[in-house]
């Protein structure tokens, strides 16, 4: 069993202060920025705060029980590890050492496109079948070959997201000069010497740049030219036909990720997936939306009797994960989180978090009354401190 990091580590938020000193600059503000000017990246997490708990006294609390399905998978907590982009480059071999830690806890990992390790080296350094998420390119063939090569992996479940047809502007990856591998820039250079144990962990490693792109996609080789042909491929045709296609290609359990609308949300439960992600993309795509938990509501009451409804966007405790389900959300989704943990300490920085997340759930579940994670709803918050449909407009 992995041991902790370091027992006084004690919030996600401490962690995020460690991985900033651990991380090279470029990768720390790759993971933890917005776009443009941030507000829908704040509001992720401001909003949360405002959400407030009613306490509950007197209720018998023996045999707690925060487990759940997700899909139909099990999972140790309603959460699973979302798909984030470059996180072999926040600790060298990241995407292997998350889905490990996600596996021993027991929750689901998912591994993105944009990630350093490939599908193939992650089904090789795991035991158990993990979440694969898809862009839709204009190369179709491309497309077609990461499902089959998921497939080939097995993959449990396909994650197709949304909202990336077109790239947010992210100043701090302009400002940086972001690329996988770091150039040797006398900046980066002097940024690298004061983080003696990434280079020596990234050193020992030849996952350096796209695996699920490199060797596969023409022409890419680094995030340089990355840059170049996501410009191109990324699809702004990309439509509900183009998900119809994607999910007779795929055949098994698809999640679509990315929905912020309930017009989208009934589109997506129209579309036979399994279950659809409320998302903003960490807002790092339209800076101005409205975060993850203010759209929840409405899109619960929309479709939740119809589709498994998840969110992900701002989540740094166990509270925040209970207030998601008390809202309607029968999963989440964590990525800074992770990361930050990752960055801090590897695997077991990403197990630690889950461990403080699990009991901060467990034990904020006991003072509001509640036994099981099936029984939250949104009588443990206090009225008037928390986002309704009727405050986003309805179920119109």
């Amino acid at each position: 069993m992995t041991t902790l990091l370091d027992p006084t580590l004690t919030t996600v938020e401490d962690m995020r202060v460690l991985a900033k000193r651990r991380v090279p600059k470029m990768f720390y503000d790759y993971a933890d920025s917005g776009s443009w000017t941030e507000s829908t990246y704040r509001a992720n997490t401001d909003d949360f705060q405002k959400i407030k708990l009613r306490q509950r006294v007197a209720v018998n609390m023996e045999g707690r029980s925060i487990r759940t399905q997700m899909v139909g998978i099990d999972a140790a907590m309603p959460v699973a590890i979302a798909p984030t982009g470059l996180t072999g480059m926040q600790h060298a071999d990241g995407e292997i050492l998350a889905a490990r830690a996600a596996e021993a806890f027991g929750i689901p990992f998912t591994l993105s496109t944009m990630s350093i390790c490939s599908i193939e080296d992650v089904a090789a350094a795991t035991t158990k079948p993990f979440w694969f998420q898809l862009y839709v390119m204009r190369d179709r063939d491309y497309v077609e070959r990461l499902i089959d090569r998921a497939k080939a992996a097995n993959c449990s479940a396909l994650m197709l997201t949304l909202d990336l047809q077109i790239l947010g502007q992210r100043h701090k990856d302009i400002k940086n000069g972001l690329t996988a591998p770091p150039k040797m820039t006398v900046r980066n250079l002097i940024d690298l010497a004061t983080k003696p144990a990434w280079c020596y962990h990234m050193l020992r490693t030849q996952r350096r740049t796209f695996g699920n792109i490199v060797g596969h996609a023409k022409g890419v080789s680094d995030l340089s030219s990355l840059g170049a042909w996501t410009a191109e491929q990324f699809d702004p045709r990309l439509s509900w036909d183009d998900v119809e296609w994607i999910k007779r290609r795929w055949g098994g359990k698809l999640i679509l990720k990315g929905i912020l609308d309930a017009d989208d949300a009934r589109l997506a439960a129209q579309s036979g997936a399994d279950a659809l992600i409320v998302s903003n993309h960490g807002g790092r795509q339209l800076d101005g939306a409205v975060s993850s938990i203010q759209a929840l509501p409405a899109i619960a009451e929309a479709v939740g009797s119809r589709i498994e409804v998840w969110m992900d966007g701002g989540i740094r405790s166990g509270q925040d994960v209970l207030k998601a389900v008390a809202l309607g959300a029968r999963g989440t989704l964590i990525g800074r989180s992770f990361l930050y943990g990752l960055g801090a300490g590897g695997e077991r920085g990403v197990r630690q978090v889950l461990e403080m997340i699990a009991k901060e759930l467990d034990i904020t579940m006991a003072f509001c009354g509640r036994k099981t994670i099936e029984s939250v709803d949104r009588d443990i918050l206090l009225p008037g401190t928390y986002p309704t449909p009727a405050s986003m407009g309805g179920n119109r």
